[in-house]
């Protein structure tokens, strides 16, 4: 077996955190003109480094394949998610009180749903945004948004052209760039001397304790606790100075970063806080690693006990959303469409087309209705609140909702 080395220390990868088999890419949706061509599937086995505890996936595609003029991924369709934009908004400019002659940039700015907040607020924006599709979005609603790679090539670019930033952001990118050291020294070189780094990501402390292994896939490099992160900052002169546990994707974290050289911002007791949790659950040790593969495997069988009970009985199984961590979880769980027939998103670049992998047709949330289907499997878990919400409606008929992770539940 081919060894690999550490993303971050380079430090050759000897533990396995979780094995999930093959997978094809988690947002290589299939047209239906492309039925009757053949996936690629890649290995989904994620190692973990003793050195610096960093959680990895090997780099199998390359980030511009997987970030072409067609990924899937808009991120405005989630009401709560831009309701999370928008007090994130809010938040910093009541912090740091950013205005007309501040410089706000968004790493991984999507479809311009966040930056979209601090320009209705007065605040300059600029978006950097490798997926043309979602970039030309963002660009129609009036945001500056370059269509590039973030790294220290493309910052040092920003900078000779007059532009640094005030606050550097990026939610869910961190985990997504295979050269992260490049990244990070990127957004050493981009920040002014004062400024203020913002980086959201889920949380491994709550991916180990909640059982999220569906949160692996392609796209995710990394899988990040606030001990690798100290890590990686700190080796590109950023101290990590608060630490901020939020709810969204399952339980993420916020760090805000600064140079290392800025005694303006002391560090805030939070990430001590948070850093003895991660060490209390064992993130600095093997142990934990090594047992969460026992866990996965009994959600498997737990999925696969209820799809084929229902199948039995004659119920009929749709699915909500068609999400990355989705994905993972039917292919992994090798659910195909005798279990679960199809499944209904709100994004109309998904609508029409089929999950990769596993081939299940993706329709429009109105056609629940005309289904009526017994059970509605709800694979963007982390957002069930909503979901069940604006889906109250199957109940009518009798319909039930059912979430696959921490553990399979039907809510009632």
């Amino acid at each position: 077996m081919k060894s690999h080395a550490c993303r971050f220390c380079g430090a050759v990868l000897q533990h396995s955190f979780c094995d999930l088999g093959v997978s094809p890419l988690s947002n290589a949706f299939v047209r239906p003109e492309h039925l009757d061509r053949p996936e690629p599937f890649y290995p989904l086995h994620a190692y973990v480094c003793d050195q610096c505890w960093l959680v990895q996936l090997p780099e199998h595609q390359t980030p511009t394949h997987i970030f072409a003029d067609d990924y899937a991924y808009f991120s405005s369709y989630s009401e709560s998610w831009l309701a999370h934009a928008r007090a994130y908004t809010d938040s910093m400019i009541a912090r740091f009180g950013y205005d007309a002659h501040s410089q706000v940039v968004e790493v991984a700015s999507n479809d311009g749903y966040l930056l979209q907040y601090f320009q209705a607020r007065g605040v300059p924006v600029m978006g950097i945004e490798p997926a043309a599709n979602c970039a030309r979005v963002a660009q129609e609603k009036g945001i500056p948004t370059q269509v590039e790679f973030f790294g220290v090539d493309t910052a040092k670019k920003l900078v000779a052209q007059g532009t640094r930033a005030d606050l550097l952001l990026g939610n869910n990118v961190l985990a997504h760039v295979p050269d992260i050291n490049d990244f990070v020294a990127g957004l050493a070189v981009l920040l002014t001397p004062e400024g203020v780094v913002t980086m959201e990501f889920p949380h491994l402390l709550e991916l180990i304790r909640h059982n999220q292994f569906d949160t692996i896939y392609h796209e995710h490099y990394s899988y990040l606790s606030l001990l690798t992160v100290e890590q990686v900052f700190a080796r590109h002169g950023l101290t990590v100075f608060d630490a901020q546990q939020l709810t969204t994707h399952g339980g993420s974290l916020r760090i805000f970063a600064r140079h290392a050289a800025d005694a303006s911002k002391p560090v805030c007791a939070a990430v001590a806080a948070v850093r003895a949790q991660e060490k209390d659950a064992g993130l600095d040790a093997l142990a934990p690693y090594a047992a969460f593969a026992g866990r996965v495997t009994e959600t498997r069988l737990q999925l696969l006990e209820f799809l084929i009970a229902a199948k039995r009985a004659g119920k009929r199984v749709w699915g909500y959303g068609a999400p990355a961590k989705g994905n993972t979880l039917l292919n992994y769980c090798g659910v195909r469409t005798d279990l679960l027939q199809a499944t209904v998103d709100r994004s109309p670049h998904k609508q029409g087309q089929f999950l990769p992998g596993t081939r299940i047709p993706v329709h429009a949330p109105e056609r629940l209705v005309q289904e009526r289907p017994d059970y509605l499997l709800i694979l963007p878990w982390n957002l069930k609140d909503e979901i069940t919400a604006q889906m109250a409606h199957i109940r009518d008929w009798g319909g039930r909702f059912v979430v696959p992770i921490p553990d399979v539940q039907v809510l009632e």
